[in-house]
């Protein structure tokens, strides 16, 4: 093990994942890390959902512009877990757009362009992507808010969406689609 090499535990905490993608982000940042390296700790993170979790809270919203376009080995990492990736990717879209409906209203521009951050990185990643799980999620969702019925549906009431808020959720997943 080489000083630059990051470790993830097995059962990881959702606290754990976050710090270690911290240092990964300041890592990759500083061209510090292997490309081989990066692949390998963001496939241990998103094989379980705390480190998933960790990863999209950590680098969706992550200031640094320099994430904004994902690497090759973002990317192929992310495709090891298809399912709980597409879960996480479809929500954070659909909470970000929210968000920023929210945060406009309370004219809180420095969220709201963090939240609109969020919308975007995810949306990119989506659309690099490339798994039937990822466009099934997003068209259930898009299902559950246009019907109010549906697997996403616990979802959506236990935030409290309104109609404008959903509106932008139905917005973006249409981009998508």
């Amino acid at each position: 093990m080489t000083d630059s090499s990051i470790s993830v535990p097995e059962n990881i905490t959702f606290e754990q994942g976050i710090e270690i993608t911290q240092l990964l982000l300041n890592k990759l940042e500083e061209n510090s890390l292997p490309e081989a390296e990066i692949e390998k700790v963001i496939t241990e993170l998103v094989k379980t959902q705390n480190g998933a979790r960790g990863f999209f809270v950590t680098y969706l919203t992550d200031a640094r512009s320099c994430f904004d376009q994902p690497i090759v080995s973002i990317i192929q990492a992310l495709e090891t877990s298809p399912e709980i990736v597409s879960d996480l990717l479809v929500k954070n879209v659909a909470m970000s757009a929210a968000m920023v409906v929210y945060h406009h209203r309370h004219n809180n521009l420095e969220m709201q362009e963090s939240s609109q951050q969020v919308v975007q990185r995810s949306s990119n990643l989506i659309q690099q992507l490339n798994f039937s799980p990822l466009r099934s999620r997003l068209q259930q969702l898009l299902n559950s808010v246009q019907t109010g019925a549906g697997i996403y549906q616990d979802f959506l009431e236990r935030w409290e969406y309104d109609s404008e808020q959903l509106a932008a959720i139905v917005k973006s997943l249409e981009r998508l689609l």
